[in-house]
């Protein structure tokens, strides 16, 4: 396989290097895309594990505090952060928003704050997604043009014989694997981060409703 990649790569042209040199380049952006968003999200997952502790502390503070410190991916905790600055009106006495009423000034908050931490969770995706869309096509182009130029120098050299067309042909269908061995890890990462975003939006928008209902009901006891 390394010796047919190598035979290959000596005979390619500019145009089919370009086009190994740019699955690489994309090989390399999916895997780093992959195991960051992979570390992110374990970080976040057991976070959440642990989320049912907040409501036991004594206080909102020592629940703010005991997130803080398992909340690695400042996920969850900046919720509860927004929550409380929302309530407390010294923090909010020199802006306009001093004059709304405490309840629309913590849904807006807590609405705001969900939008933000929503396209942190989904940064990175729409480029695996199109790694894993687009890798089998530039792979096939790589073909299609490996066997063009084989075909063309074959032709020049007078008689044609299978044995001489079928290797420069099979050394051009590498480029097809490659793209689909680029693509692959993308598709199958991109739908698995998915499956993990939902959950995680989900168990974000829960724990902001929660916030909302007992910061609104017991303002002064937060």
């Amino acid at each position: 396989m390394n010796s047919a990649i190598a035979h290959y790569w000596e005979q390619a042209d500019t145009l089919g290097q370009l086009v190994g040199w740019f699955l690489l380049l994309m090989s390399v952006l999916s895997w780093t895309l992959i195991l960051f968003k992979a570390w992110t999200f374990w970080r976040i997952r057991k976070t959440a594990l642990v989320l049912q502790t907040f409501w036991l502390a004594p206080t909102m503070t020592d629940a703010i505090a005991m997130l803080r410190h398992a909340d690695k991916a400042a996920m969850f905790v900046t919720l509860a952060d927004t929550a409380s600055a929302a309530v407390d009106t010294g923090q909010r006495a020199t802006t306009f928003s001093a004059h709304s009423e405490s309840d629309e000034v913590l849904t807006r908050n807590l609405r705001q704050e969900l939008q933000r931490l929503t396209v942190k969770l989904e940064s990175g995706l729409t480029l695996l997604a199109s790694i894993g869309a687009t890798a089998p096509f530039v792979g096939l182009l790589g073909t299609v043009w490996g066997i063009y130029h084989a075909l063309t120098a074959i032709s020049s050299s007078g008689a044609v014989q299978i044995d001489q067309l079928a290797g420069p042909v099979g050394e051009a269908l590498i480029m097809t694997a490659l793209g689909l061995v680029v693509a692959i890890p993308a598709v199958l990462a991109y739908n698995g981060f998915n499956r993990i975003n939902r959950i995680t939006l989900a168990e974000l928008d829960g724990f902001a409703f929660d916030l909302h209902a007992h910061m609104s009901q017991s303002p002064a006891k937060c």
